[in-house]
């Protein structure tokens, strides 16, 4: 039997091209694409500024899309099961998609909608598309996930991969329902956005992602830790908000030369949902327990925060995350292992500060990074520390990542951009000393780890 109307629910999937739940919803009479902007979600520190900006963005790209093929996105605010229901009944609609997410709140909101679809005699149905390989296809002969990626990823780089969706072309939506309408940002919001942040919209990723396709992907390997010359894809807020297909451009990705590094990307970011989808207290406790005896420095940890550690390279990276809402990977690995390891500070604080101001934050690779990084979670050598100045002097050797970022030192020059403290003069820059002594720092954490 003909379904005549169906309700697909947008949650962080924000695009019309590769969504399964979009494409299955559409092969109904009617469609009614839905998104709800969730109160319990709004009135949280979920609700961060530059994540929300990004979102409403995303949300007007995805409205104008489906208008072009006759739709529109209906908008609702509340609890997103409650009002997906209401809507469901308002229309007649006898089946209801969404695409599956992972962290437990999203888990958790999808067990109460098909709870409340069973009750009400609407087919429910969750469709993949949040990653490449969802969580639980890939698994070890035992146990329920792999806890380290090199046989995660053999095992996932054999995996056959679904297949990708066009953009529907038609769209009909209920004539009488009310389609409801976008708030402003700042009645969203407390706060501004970070000055220097990227634009939402899947035609902004879609824009992005054919020049990194076109012009990138080919020198990803070597250059991607290049922090001056920011030769990453740039992509990961508008996969993170699903304005672009991990799918699609892991398919694009692979069949370009030199594509394999970047997709080995990708599967981190699969391998960090599958131990979020097995782990969900990934984002509060530790994956491994290492009986650490963090410091409890408000002094130390505001340093780091506010980029005035002393240390060029974890400053700077500081500033940018602040400036942009963003922060590129190798910096955010040595500001990371800098606050754990130098300072000896929870992991915990740093991956909220991290999720106060990423546009691309998103649970399970924000827990997963620093919980790797921090030595409690999938690292196998869950000791090593970061030398920030070795990876200034490998990964910005001319200090223009430094530079860009640290205007207090752009008249430092040559060399001592690595180590400012020692070069004569140091005393009239508006820098401070070093908060700690690498060295030494890294020495007493491993004699506490090894303790």
């Amino acid at each position: 039997m003909a379904i005549e109307t169906s309700v697909v629910l947008f949650n962080r999937d924000l695009r019309v091209h590769d969504h399964p739940a979009l494409a299955a919803a559409a092969k109904a009479e009617r469609v009614v694409p839905l998104f709800v902007l969730d109160e319990r979600l709004l009135g949280s520190r979920f609700a961060a500024p530059n994540r929300v900006a990004f979102m409403l963005e995303a949300l007007h790209d995805l409205d104008e899309a489906l208008r072009k093929a006759g739709g529109r996105l209906c908008v609702r605010r509340g609890d997103p099961v409650q009002e997906a229901i209401a809507v469901a009944r308002e229309c007649g609609a006898t089946a209801l998609h969404v695409s599956a997410d992972w962290s437990a709140y999203a888990r958790e909101r999808e067990e109460r909608l098909a709870r409340a679809c069973e009750e009400e005699r609407i087919e429910f149905s969750a469709h993949p598309g949040v990653t490449v390989v969802p969580p639980g296809q890939v698994t070890p002969g035992s146990g329920d996930h792999f806890k380290v990626f090199t046989p995660f990823h053999r095992a996932w780089s054999q995996v056959p991969w679904r297949h990708g969706h066009e953009a529907p072309r038609r769209l009909s939506v209920p004539s009488k329902l009310a389609a409801g309408r976008l708030p402003a940002l700042d009645s969203l919001i407390d706060g501004k956005p970070s000055p220097k942040r990227m634009p939402g919209g899947e035609s902004e990723g879609r824009k992005l992602m054919r020049a990194f396709l076109r012009d990138g992907v080919g020198s990803y390997e070597d250059g991607h830790d290049d922090l001056a010359g920011d030769r990453t894809s740039r992509l990961s807020a508008y996969i993170r908000w699903g304005c672009v297909s991990p799918l699609e451009l892991a398919h694009e990705a692979g069949e370009r030369r030199g594509g394999a590094a970047f997709v080995r990307q990708l599967c981190w970011r699969d391998f960090h949902h599958q131990v979020l989808a097995a782990t969900p207290s990934l984002p509060h406790r530790d994956y491994r327990r290492r009986g650490d005896r963090w410091s409890r420095s408000k002094r130390a940890f505001e340093a780091w925060r506010e980029g005035r550690t002393g240390y060029p390279l974890v400053d700077a990276a500081m500033r940018q995350l602040a400036e942009e809402g963003y922060m590129h990977n190798r910096a955010r690995m040595t500001v990371a292992s800098f606050l754990c390891k130098d300072l000896y500070i929870d992991w915990r604080p740093g991956a909220w500060h991290f999720w106060d101001l990423l546009t691309d934050g998103e649970i399970a690779n924000n827990a997963g990074n620093w919980q790797w990084v921090a030595g409690t979670g999938n690292d196998t050598r869950p000791n090593r520390v970061l030398n920030p100045v070795r990876q200034a002097e490998r990964f910005d050797p001319h200090g223009l990542y430094v530079r860009r970022y640290l205007p207090e030192l752009e008249s430092v020059r040559g060399k001592a951009i690595f180590r400012p403290w020692r070069m004569e003069g140091f005393e009239r820059l508006d820098y401070p000393e070093p908060l700690v002594d690498h060295d030494e720092a890294a020495a007493a954490f491993k004699a506490q780890r090894e303790g």
